[in-house]
């Protein structure tokens, strides 16, 4: 799959999200704001609850990011504490993005980089959202580490005739100088190779509300007295089972052994698993949850 999006802060100013949504677009993502705005509260995108309002009711499927200033784990806490402030309450239907774009940050290294993407990124996934991290796609190779960009949502900016990153990403922001009507001037262009609406509804991410029924409904059909269910704590055992980083990675490594059911929930036909099962349920979610299997494997 492949749909149409952009991104956009103040800078874009009055946006007519009919007309973008008229013009084939399906998502947008929203700057929510930047730094620490518990501090500075200027430092929240003065547009965004006027543009989430108006994505929303134009029929947009809608994301955010937060641009980060972030010089130690603890500032970048606090960054994710500001971001969950300004987008609480509202449900989102694309992924939360940490943009991570500063050079300072970048000059302190990989191990650095890496630290304030999971310390952003874990306190939006203990809060429930679905995170990610957007950057470009050359730091990205040398200041992340391939753990770190498999493990959440990965929006990559290149400018370019295609994005020349050789793993596994969701969005290609490929343009700066994009065209749209509704928009006056440049806006950022991107595409989306993800269903990330129907996983975060599903997974009951973003303030969506989990229901039985989603998770049933990618079940297949099976008779009654064959039918399982599997809930958070459910035994299972792997045979050369494919074990995935993420909902959404295309491949995995083969695993074989006695692991739990992380929460029981299904999200893209996967579900968390966890090797221990007092670690069932436990925050943070990245330090407990094993893997992705197949729910199909189970």
């Amino acid at each position: 799959m492949k749909t149409k999006g952009i991104d956009v802060s103040y800078y874009q100013g009055e946006i007519d999200f009919k007309k973008v949504k008229a013009a084939g677009v399906d998502f947008v993502i929203i700057r929510a704001g930047y730094g620490n705005s518990l501090a500075y509260p200027k430092q929240k995108d003065p547009r965004f609850e006027e543009y989430y309002k108006n994505a929303k009711a134009a029929g947009l499927n809608v994301g955010a990011y937060w641009y980060s200033y972030a010089d130690s784990v603890e500032a970048a806490k606090q960054e994710a504490k500001s971001c969950l402030a300004a987008i609480k309450g509202k449900t989102f239907e694309m992924p939360i993005y940490f943009d991570l774009e500063e050079q300072k940050q970048f000059a302190k290294g990989k191990t650095f980089c890496d630290s304030i993407v999971k310390a952003f990124c874990n306190a939006l996934e203990e809060a429930g959202y679905f995170a990610g991290l957007y950057t470009s796609r050359s730091p990205l190779q040398t200041h992340i580490s391939a753990d770190v960009a498999k493990r959440y949502a990965l929006w990559i900016a290149e400018y370019n005739s295609k994005c020349n990153y050789s793993g596994s990403y969701g969005i290609w922001q490929y343009s700066s100088t994009g065209k749209i009507n509704g928009i006056s001037g440049n806006v950022d262009m991107d595409y989306c190779y993800v269903d990330y609406p129907s996983m975060i509804k599903k997974g009951g991410f973003n303030c969506f509300k989990k229901t039985a029924a989603s998770s049933a409904s990618t079940d297949k059909k099976q008779t009654s007295a064959a039918k399982k269910t599997y809930t958070k704590g459910t035994q299972v055992t792997l045979k050369n089972t494919i074990l995935y980083v993420s909902a959404t990675a295309k491949s995995g490594a083969k695993k074989s052994g006695t692991y739990w059911l992380y929460d029981g929930a299904v999200v893209n036909g996967r579900m968390r698993i966890t090797n221990k099962k007092n670690n069932c349920g436990k925050s943070p979610v990245g330090q407990y949850v094993t893997g992705w299997i197949n729910k199909s494997d189970i």
